[in-house]
């Protein structure tokens, strides 16, 4: 009895300074909050609402019934006189100089009329809108003060993963709210966001702390809180930050000329999977893969093709494809860059001159015109092919390929019926497809599982398709 009494005491003594020695590795944000919270500001805009009142729809709150109410009910018009009705909405920024210049997102203040910020002290003052960007979300702002208390700012490219983050803002207008966490990831690419590496938070971000920055345990601004991954328009565990030196060089650019420089390549590109990895003859998945060229951009004047294998550009390796905007973009315009390419199972290197990105490129969908009827069987892949006519080619700028008329049930090809197939990809052999023979020929020379890759053409835009397994002996 006295031998479990002593385990006992042993056992809760132990788990006592356990749980002490935890408490004393756990940070401390006061200090941090009284140093840098009075650089952060409230941020609320006003919009004339110029477009006609929705009607009120009580109970209404599911997305898709009020986008059915947005499309198809009558607006209310509002009467002679009556006073024009605004919109409002709030958000954070914080001050990065005591001569009032603040950063926040744009998307806080985009399409504004008036925007008002306040300070902890309780001042309210007026600001103008120096510079948004979209494509980083990054806005730059002053007010008219001198003296202002500024946040210093930390290098992100050193945050680890696992380390302790702090973010001050207003959600849902609660002002200087202070929230803690860890960061979760790095360098996360989001849809339609190519130019930013995401930070990954657990810090609990909610709307209205859009625009505020994240510190590090040093007191120093590693981000700017942009997003959150929601399905109830809450906090959910997932936040994303803008990285401290995408928004320091936008914010330079915003002040010296208004406007953001990126560079460009004029080249399509997607993911390379495992399976294309194999079809290229490549060790393994990297790098982006080039489908498309822009005739007259700087990457077919340096003799980029379809079909090569971004791996590195001016030094910097391209591990995704997600990678390769984000660096090309960073490049100013008209300067000098090496490409180091995966071109039919070897390596070369190529020069360009980097170009302007000037606007979003949207790629069109519509089909070839003038396909003819099926002139073949179905084949090993369980589609069925025709040759092009001239007139087809030249339509397309193409000078070969065949185009499908038909896909069997069974077939394991992603494609569809106009799509015109350009280019046969095995075990790093790239080969034109020239006519229907040729490619019924080299379909039946393939092992049955054979992995290979097709170069597709659909409208106008061309993409690679990988097929594991092919159907039938060759």
């Amino acid at each position: 009895m006295k031998l479990m009494q002593t385990l006992a005491a042993f056992w809760l003594a132990l788990l006592c300074s356990t749980v002490l020695a935890q408490g004393r590795d756990l940070p401390d944000f006061t200090r941090l909050v009284e140093e840098q919270g009075g650089a952060v500001v409230n941020i609320s805009t006003t919009q004339a609402v110029r477009r006609a009142a929705l009607p009120q729809v009580p109970g209404v709150e599911d997305e898709e019934m009020l986008e059915f109410f947005r499309r198809f009910v009558p607006r209310q018009q509002p009467g002679p006189g009556a006073p024009r009705p605004e919109s409002r909405s709030l958000g954070s920024g914080f001050i990065i100089s005591a001569d009032g210049y603040i950063l926040t997102n744009t998307h806080v203040v985009e399409g504004a009329d008036e925007i008002n910020v306040k300070l902890t002290d309780k001042r309210e003052l007026k600001a103008k809108v120096i510079g948004a960007d979209r494509r980083t979300d990054i806005a730059l702002i002053k007010v008219d003060a001198t003296g202002l208390p500024a946040v210093r700012f930390g290098d992100a490219s050193k945050l680890k993963v696992g380390e302790w983050v702090l973010a001050i803002g207003s959600p849902f207008g609660f002002e200087n709210t202070v929230t803690a966490g860890i960061v979760s990831a790095k360098g996360r690419s989001l849809p339609q966001e190519n130019f930013v590496p995401f930070i990954q938070t657990d810090v609990a971000i909610n709307p209205g702390n859009s625009g505020g920055p994240l510190f590090n345990l040093r007191g120093e601004v590693v981000g700017i809180n942009s997003q959150i991954y929601s399905r109830t328009g809450g906090f959910m565990g997932l936040s994303f930050a803008i990285p401290s030196d995408v928004a320091l060089d936008v914010q330079k650019q915003l002040k010296e000329k208004g406007r953001v420089s990126r560079g460009r390549i004029g080249v399509v590109i997607q993911e390379v999977t495992r399976d294309l990895a194999t079809s290229f003859g490549l060790d393994r998945p990297r790098g982006a893969l080039v489908n498309a060229v822009e005739k007259g951009s700087p990457a077919d004047k340096a003799g980029v093709e379809a079909t090569d294998i971004i791996l590195s550009f001016d030094g910097k390796g391209v591990e995704g494809s997600s990678d390769l905007p984000r660096i090309v973009g960073a490049t100013r315009p008209g300067s000098q860059a090496t490409l180091e390419v995966w071109r039919k199972g070897a390596r070369r290197t190529l020069t360009l001159t980097v170009g302007e990105l000037q606007e979003d490129r949207v790629a069109s969908a519509e089909k070839p015109r003038g396909q003819k009827p099926a002139e073949s069987q179905a084949n090993r892949l369980g589609i069925v092919v025709s040759e092009l006519s001239a007139e087809q080619k030249r339509d397309m700028r193409i000078s070969g390929g065949v185009v499908v008329t038909d896909v069997r049930a069974d077939s394991k090809a992603d494609v569809r019926r106009g799509d015109v197939l350009l280019t046969l990809v095995h075990k790093g052999q790239h080969t034109e497809l020239k006519s229907v023979e040729q490619f019924s020929r080299l379909l039946a020379g393939l092992e049955s599982n054979a992995v290979i890759t097709l170069q597709v053409r659909r409208g106008e835009a061309t993409s690679f398709v990988t097929i594991s397994g092919l159907t039938g002996k060759g």
